[in-house]
């Protein structure tokens, strides 16, 4: 029987050994210290290598320590991995579904699970290359491997080597969180940070979690093949998203043959004739199911533990990272911290946008604020939900009046020819204006399409541009025009008819 827990190991392919290559090479060797860097960047993920890249650009004298693997989790365990498999499986699921456009149903549909694993890899390793090693080097980043640790409020050592710095950017980023549930962790179970190890599937999969994370792996692995359950403490699974937004991604879960339990605990974990039995309580009523594997989705914890940060006078909490003000510097006035080992908001882009602020705020003395970013995200899932700005609930809460403006995607030419009907495009607005304070859209393509606002807001323009912005036809993009088309007709009041009805009787 195949092991599906913490000891997956990576298969040691081609695939593996260039991204190794690229992101920790062993025959590197650590560079001779500077006396003094300029700038220090502890940890090599995405907000770690924008701050370091910028730095060395602009000729600053800069180090860039790494515990393990650079590029994070981004593209080690995380987005690329697996937006990666996300497509594999759509695939499939496009094939199940093929006489919904009017194509044949291939008669022996059989998933190649390792195959899919294989591509996997493949892309991660040929990424890599953008975060190499030697690039970084190339650039004139001082890269090191090994530990950090603070021994002073200008210095750290690293396996022992000290360096000292002007200022320091903390990127150590976050790791799996895992539930506290009794005998979990002797069956043994997966993260993000082994699942993409896994060269045969699950035949039944049990996702702790009901977040972005563990909803948009439970619909892969489901449509690769295996019988999926979440398990979700709360009443609600997206509880972040609107309801409706959630709603339609329920009924997508179950058309696609997922089995969500909301309100339930995982009481107890245990293994017998080697087969993982999970006992589940929901309110008074207990059951036991049957998986071979199970998923811990429940979020992330930040990564502080380890650096000392007591001895460089950092203020942290174990749960939520090192504590920051608005310009994203700790309680040392030299160190600033960027990504999630910081920020509530644990995106790839929001960790880079950080880091930018960061590099700014402590080289150059700027004012950059965290509270100014406009940060979109998305969670993708078939269909994506991605948002970006405030929530009604949130506009309600700081006593702002909201007008909403709501085009459901089966109104959109190119969402029926597509037969992706199944959505919308709601833009929020401050009442009697044309002010966008934020936007949620639900379709499969809503990662790309929420970019479009989210640069009307960065940039200040309301819905009255938008409305005369043309979109290329067909596209599924055409719903927020047609969100602005009905701002416009708001404006068309009696008063403002009455007197075109005038000007075309003259």
């Amino acid at each position: 029987m195949p092991t599906f827990d913490a000891t997956v190991s990576t298969p040691q392919d081609d695939y593996e050994r260039e991204r190794l290559a690229h992101v920790h090479p062993t025959s590197w060797n650590n560079p001779t210290p500077a006396p003094r860097y300029q700038l220090l960047v502890i940890g090599a993920g995405s907000a770690g290598i924008a701050a370091a890249e910028a730095a060395a650009a602009l000729g600053v004298r800069v180090a860039l320590v790494e515990r393990h693997l650079i590029g994070g989790t981004c593209l080690n365990t995380g987005c690329v991995p697996s937006k990666t498999l996300i497509r594999t499986a759509r695939a499939y699921a496009e094939m199940r579904d093929a006489a919904r456009y009017g194509a044949r149903v291939p008669g022996d549909i059989q998933v190649d699970f390792a195959a899919a694993m294989e591509r996997v890899r493949a892309i991660r390793g040929h990424l890599s290359g953008g975060d190499s090693v030697r690039r970084l080097a190339a650039e004139g980043v001082d890269l090191f491997f090994g530990n950090a640790q603070f021994s002073g409020a200008d210095s750290l050592t690293v396996n022992g080597t000290p360096l000292y710095f002007d200022k320091a950017i903390v990127a150590t980023g976050a790791r799996p969180q895992v539930p506290p549930a009794p005998g979990l962790r002797e069956a043994g179970y997966l993260t993000n940070a082994n699942v993409f190890n896994l060269t045969e599937l699950p035949r039944r999969l049990l996702v702790i979690g009901g977040g972005p994370l563990g909803c948009e792996l439970a619909q892969a692995f489901c449509r690769l093949g295996a019988r999926t359950t979440i398990v979700q403490d709360m009443p609600l699974f997206l509880p972040r998203e609107e309801r409706d937004a959630a709603q339609i991604l329920s009924d997508a879960f179950a058309r696609d043959g997922i089995e969500v339990r909301l309100n339930t605990q995982v009481a107890n974990v245990r293994v017998e004739n080697g087969e993982k039995l999970v006992d589940l309580v929901s309110d008074d009523y207990r059951n036991t199911i049957a998986v071979d594997a199970i998923l811990a989705g429940v979020g992330r914890v930040p990564n502080v533990e380890g650096l000392q940060l007591e001895a460089a006078g950092i203020a942290y909490a174990p749960g939520t990272g090192i504590r920051v003000n608005d310009f994203l510097c700790s309680s040392n006035p030299r160190v600033y911290a960027a990504g999630d080992v910081c920020l509530e908001a644990q995106y790839t882009d929001t960790a880079v946008a950080s880091a930018r602020i960061a590099l700014q705020n402590a080289l150059f003395g700027g004012r950059e604020r965290l509270s100014k970013l406009v940060i979109p995200w998305c969670t993708y899932t078939d269909p994506e939900i991605a948002h970006v700005g405030l929530y009604v609930r949130e506009a309600n809460q700081q006593g702002i009046p909201v007008k909403t403006f709501t085009v459901p995607m089966h109104e959109v030419d190119r969402a029926v020819t597509d037969g992706e009907q199944t959505g919308f495009v709601k833009i929020h607005v401050r009442e009697r204006s044309d002010h966008i304070l934020g936007a949620t859209i639900v379709t499969r393509h809503a990662g790309d399409m929420i970019n479009e606002i989210t640069l009307a807001m960065v940039a200040g323009v309301g819905l009255r541009t938008l409305a005369r912005v043309i979109h290329a036809y067909p596209t599924q993009a055409e719903a927020i025009r047609r969100a602005a088309d009905a701002y416009h007709r708001t404006r068309l009041t009696p008063r403002v008819r009455a007197r075109l009805r005038r000007w075309l009787e003259r």
